[in-house]
């Protein structure tokens, strides 16, 4: 039933305009009728639940069958979400505030709640920061948040002020992450951070479906794709950037393009404690059993910046990071014994 809405609503309207972009793009890509491909991609979201994006980033126009059904694909990610999350317990990631008070172990930096904030508190956690983050509560893709110079405000009252105003909505004052100079190396404006996403299967047991290295560029603080940043996966036996990194409008890129440097076998630090940190984190609400962490590594190791209810699928997936053209969905078969 949830695909057959999921076609009805891709078939009206703006969003069939879309599609038909999506169809140019494969056009361009494989030279196949666009007359095909509209019934293959009608096809694959009846079989495999793949939305016209996944059809295009996947590369579904190239593969057969067999290989097609290896691919998490979007309503698939919803089922493995819903088999694994209790959506009451959304709040949880979705409010900074009440995340920071969850996992402030894992965090490993401090905190101040607007709520809270007086010029007494609000003094004492700037005074040996030059940088602060105001966030808040709700958000995602780093939209709202703001880099703060302590130095620009001409006092604590301007800043209490600044922070408190109700147009802002912040929630939360962060102390900014200082991150290790490898990874500052690649894009020194940004807190680059891993996403590794964490599945607890039926017995209890954490584990790592996947790591891969999300960098901000264009002069932008934040690393999120929809601002401009890429991702690129990370081989956790070597602890190495490898092959190479995708944007959200799918560039493919062999190097940073803001400062230069090759991405494949470039190291990274603390790989392993931050998969680890993110396994233990994972056995913190047993109701969330499917978590994409956002990780920062720091001179003194990692720590966890966020974590995202609803992780992405598709990082682990796209053809250059699979050249046998295999996904991921037989991992989460093999530790999800209800999942079809």
């Amino acid at each position: 039933m949830n695909r057959i809405k999921y076609l009805l609503r891709v078939l009206s309207g703006a969003r069939f305009k879309k599609m038909n972009k999506v169809l140019n793009i494969c056009k361009e890509r494989c030279g196949k009728s666009k007359i095909f491909m509209f019934f293959d991609m009608i096809w694959c979201a009846i079989r495999y639940g793949a939305g016209y994006h996944d059809y295009a980033i996947f590369a579904f126009y190239e593969l057969d069958a067999a290989k097609r059904d290896t691919y998490v694909t979007r309503l698939r990610n919803k089922k493995i979400i819903s088999l694994c999350n209790n959506d009451a317990f959304d709040y949880v990631f979705q409010d900074k505030d009440e995340f920071s008070k969850r996992f402030a172990k894992y965090m490993k930096r401090d905190v101040l709640r607007t709520e809270e904030l007086t010029l007494e508190n609000l003094t004492a956690f700037c005074k040996d920061k030059e940088i602060i983050f105001a966030k808040p509560n709700n958000g995602v893709s780093g939209r709202g948040i703001e880099k703060l110079n302590v130095s620009d405000f001409e006092s604590m009252e301007q800043l209490k002020e600044y922070v408190l105003d109700p147009q802002k909505k912040f929630g939360l004052l962060e102390q900014a992450i200082v991150q290790h100079p490898d990874v500052s190396k690649l894009y020194p404006l940004a807190i680059n951070s891993l996403r590794i996403v964490t599945l607890v299967d039926d017995s209890g047991v954490p584990h790592c479906m996947y790591c891969t290295f999300k960098m901000g560029d264009n002069g932008k603080f934040v690393d999120n794709l929809e601002n401009g940043g890429m991702c690129v996966v990370v081989d956790r036996e070597t602890s190495c950037l490898t092959g190479v990194a995708h944007t959200s409008r799918l560039e493919v890129l062999d190097r940073h393009p803001w400062t230069g440097i090759v991405f494949d076998g470039y190291k990274l630090p603390y790989i392993n404690e931050a998969v680890e940190l993110c396994l233990e984190a994972a056995k913190e609400i047993k109701e969330m059993r499917h978590v994409g962490w956002d990780v920062a590594l720091t001179v003194d190791g990692p720590c966890i910046v966020e974590g995202n209810n609803y992780p992405g699928y598709d990082f682990w997936q796209l053809p250059e990071q699979t050249p046998d053209k295999i996904g991921i969905m037989p991992v989460y078969r093999k530790l999800l014994p209800g999942l079809k």
